[in-house]
C-alpha cells in the first residue's frame, strides 16, 4: 500500500513485482503467507529454505574473493565495505537487488559512510535504454512517540531523477498510520533530517549509486529491468516441500507411542498427563470387559521413509530452478549419482555463480567510480587512473581435478603451450614462470649426471 501511494504521489505507474518484495522478505524471514494462513504459525516449522538458498548462493560467489582497489586511499574505505561482501550479497540476491550509497556524513572532517538499501527501501522509478537506473527514489523512516504517547511514522523521500540533469530531492510526510504517508511537512521538524536540501543538482555523469542485483531475468515483468530473487521461479515448489514437511512432523506426532488403557486401570482426573505418565492415555473406554484385554499399545508404522523420498524430490526440482547442483539442498546420499548427471549439475551451479560474480564485480567496480567522485568532491588526494582488481577462486564450483586432465590432455596434443598450464596451474607471472623453468632444467641436468 505504502509503495503504491509513493507510485502515484510521484506520478508512476504501479509496478507488477511491488508485492513480491513483501512475499520475498517473509520467506526469507521463514514466515512465508502459506503457514501464516493455513497453519498454527506457532507450531508450525519452515525449513527456510529461501535463507538456505540465498545464503548458499552467497557463499559460492563470495567464498575466497581477494579484491582490492590499486590506490591506499580508496582502497581504505573499500576494504571496509568487502569484509561484509558476503552478507549484503545474500541480502541483494533475496530480494532482488541492493543499492550501495556512498555520501559524504561530515564535509568539514571529510568522513565518507556508506547506506546499503535493501530492495524493500527504494523504488526504481526508470531506467535508461541501456539498463542504468535513471530515476529512484529512496524511503527513510522514522518512528517517534507524540505527547499522547501515540505511535506516529516519518517518512523521507530521496529522489534521484537523473533524466536531464542530475537532481536530488528530499521530501517529508507525517502519518499516524505506518501504512501510508501522510501530510507532507518540512524537512526541518525532524532533527535528523533538519540539515538536509530540499533539492540540490549534483554535477555528475553518472548516479552517485550503485545497483546490484540478481542477474536473472526478470520473468514476473518482462518491461522492467529490476532485479528478482534468486528463489522467485521457485516460490510455488518451496510451498510444496514445507507442506510435506508439515506431513512428516504430523507423521511422527501421530504416530507417537501411547497406551490406551481401560477407565478402571487410570486415575480420574481431568488433567492431561505430561512427562512420561503422558504415555497412557484415557479414553473413557471399557476395554476389560469380557475376554478384552485392559489395554491396547498404539504403535503403528511411520510412513517417513516415502515422505522424505517425496520431500527429497521436491528439493531437487527447488536446486534445477535455483540453478544449484544436486546435493546442495537435498540429501546427497538420495541423489542419483551418474557421472552425466553430476557434471551437469555442477555446470549450472557453476553457470549460476559465474553470472554473479560477473553482476557484483560490475556492481563494484561503479562503487569505486562513486568514491572518486566523492574524493574529488572532497579535495582528497587520489590517483585517476586506480583500477580495482578481482579474483574470485572457483575451486569449489568447478571440477578443478578433471579441468587439469582436460588441459594436461591439451598440453600433450600440442594445442596448449607447456608455459600457459604452468601459468594456469601455479598462477605465476612470467618472471616467475621463468624461474620454474629454471629450476626444471637444472633438476633433470642433475638426474642425467648421476645416470
Amino acid at each position: 500500500m505504502l509503495d503504491r501511494e509513493i507510485r502515484e504521489r510521484l506520478g508512476s505507474l504501479s509496478n507488477n513485482i511491488d508485492n513480491n518484495y513483501k512475499i520475498w522478505l517473509d520467506c526469507y524471514h521463514g514466515e512465508p503467507y502459506w503457514l501464516k494462513n493455513y497453519y498454527d504459525i506457532a507450531k508450525s516449522q519452515s525449513l527456510n529454505l529461501c535463507a538456505a538458498i540465498s545464503s548458499e548462493l552467497a557463499r559460492l560467489v563470495t567464498m575466497e574473493l581477494e579484491t582490492k582497489v590499486d590506490d591506499e586511499n580508496i582502497d581504505l574505505i573499500y576494504q571496509r565495505f568487502i569484509r561484509h561482501i558476503r552478507k549484503f550479497t545474500e541480502y541483494g540476491l533475496a530480494l532482488g537487488g541492493i543499492v550501495i550509497k556512498p555520501y559524504v556524513e561530515d564535509y568539514s572532517r571529510k568522513l565518507i559512510d556508506i547506506d546499503i538499501v535493501p530492495a524493500n527501501k527504494f523504488i526504481i522509478l526508470g531506467f535508461t535504454s541501456f539498463g542504468d537506473i535513471n530515476h529512484i527514489v529512496f524511503i527513510d523512516r522514522i518512528k517517534k512517540k507524540d505527547k499522547k504517547d501515540k505511535d506516529i511514522y516519518f517518512t523521507r523521500l530521496e529522489e534521484h531523477d537523473i533524466s536531464d540533469k542530475y537532481v536530488i530531492s528530499n521530501t517529508a510526510y507525517m502519518s499516524n498510520n505506518a501504512q501510508t504517508l501522510g501530510d507532507k511537512v518540512n524537512l526541518n521538524l525532524i532533527d535528523e533530517w533538519a540539515d538536509m536540501a530540499d533539492e540540490m543538482i549534483v554535477e555528475s555523469d553518472r548516479p552517485l549509486f550503485s545497483y546490484f542485483k540478481n542477474p536473472q531475468a526478470n520473468n514476473l515483468d518482462l518491461d522492467s529491468n529490476e532485479g528478482i530473487s534468486c528463489f522467485a521461479r521457485a516460490i510455488s515448489l518451496i510451498q510444496d516441500a514445507d507442506e510435506q514437511y508439515q506431513r512428516i512432523m504430523w507423521e511422527y506426532e501421530g504416530s507417537e507411542l501411547a497406551i490406551d488403557a481401560d477407565i478402571t486401570a487410570l486415575k480420574n482426573t481431568d488433567t492431561l498427563p505430561v512427562g512420561k505418565e503422558r504415555l497412557f492415555r484415557n479414553l473413557g473406554l471399557d476395554m476389560g470387559s469380557g475376554n478384552k484385554d485392559f489395554y491396547n499399545v498404539f504403535s503403528p508404522a511411520i510412513r517417513d521413509s516415502s515422505l522424505f523420498n517425496g520431500l527429497n524430490g521436491i528439493i531437487r526440482k527447488i536446486e534445477f530452478i535455483c540453478g544449484l547442483a544436486y546435493g546442495t539442498l537435498s540429501d546427497v546420499e538420495l541423489t542419483a549419482k551418474t557421472a552425466t548427471e553430476i557434471n551437469t549439475s555442477q555446470q549450472r551451479s557453476y553457470s549460476t555463480v559465474k553470472d554473479i560474480q560477473n553482476e557484483l564485480a560490475r556492481c563494484l567496480e561503479d562503487f569505486v567510480d562513486i568514491l572518486k567522485y566523492w574524493y574529488k568532491e572532497l579535495a582528497i588526494p587520489y590517483a585517476e587512473d586506480c583500477q580495482v582488481s578481482f579474483d574470485f577462486d572457483d575451486s569449489l564450483v568447478v571440477d578443478s581435478e578433471t579441468e587439469q586432465k582436460i588441459r594436461l590432455q591439451e598440453v600433450a596434443a600440442g594445442i596448449l603451450k607447456p608455459e600457459a598450464y604452468l601459468k594456469w596451474r601455479y598462477g605465476v607471472t612470467d618472471d616467475e614462470l621463468g624461474e620454474i623453468q629454471a629450476n626444471i632444467s637444472e633438476n633433470r641436468e642433475d638426474v642425467a649426471e648421476e645416470e
